[in-house]
């Protein structure tokens, strides 16, 4: 049965709708004393659970949850001396409390990114209510690089169709379009 496999703590119980002019909130890393605090102003968009081995997943669970919002409404407010780079090499640069581990944003450098300009962050490290919600799932075969069974993908994937997360083995079609409209600007074709 599908609805034994774990998602994601956010998800597996049902998915909470976005509410109406949600104004954002902030989100807090576990550490009990001094956590770090990123404000994030506004909505975020493409929220969804992600099979990739970079993003940061709460323990025990097969996916991260992560969206974006633009990089001028997200802000760390509280003990930002204790975020560090998780790895300076890759497209988005994730910072985590060196402490606790929880990622709290990811950014892009490369002005030439598809994305760049905006933030990634894990609203389920919020309080606040009315994020957007998760609506797809991405990179679901990467989670077999982090241990998840390969026998156990269709149920899986049955269970991201049975919760309304459709399952990608990349981005969305929106996203992916994006990506494909930006490098045709880049070179010129549209």
């Amino acid at each position: 049965m599908s609805s034994a496999v774990h998602i994601h703590p956010s998800v597996d119980d049902g998915i909470p709708p976005a509410a109406p002019d949600f104004s954002g909130g902030t989100l807090s890393c576990l550490c009990t004393s001094n956590p770090v605090t990123v404000e994030i102003k506004g909505q975020v968009a493409h929220n969804h659970v992600c099979g990739c081995t970079k993003c940061w997943k709460p323990a025990g669970s097969l996916f991260s949850q992560v969206a974006v919002a633009p990089r001028e409404n997200v802000r760390v407010v509280a003990n930002g001396d204790k975020l560090q780079p998780v790895d300076t090499s890759a497209a988005i640069v994730r910072h985590a409390c060196r402490e606790c581990g929880v990622h709290m944003y990811g950014r892009i450098e490369n002005t030439a990114h598809p994305f760049y300009g905006l933030d990634f962050v894990h609203t389920e490290r919020s309080k606040e209510r009315g994020w957007a919600p998760p609506s797809f799932a991405a990179f679901v075969s990467s989670i077999i690089e982090s241990g998840a069974r390969p026998e156990n993908m269709s149920a899986v994937r049955a269970r991201l169709n049975e919760i309304g997360l459709p399952p990608y083995d990349c981005l969305s079609p929106p996203l992916m379009d994006a990506i494909s409209i930006h490098i045709a600007k880049a070179k010129g074709v549209l």
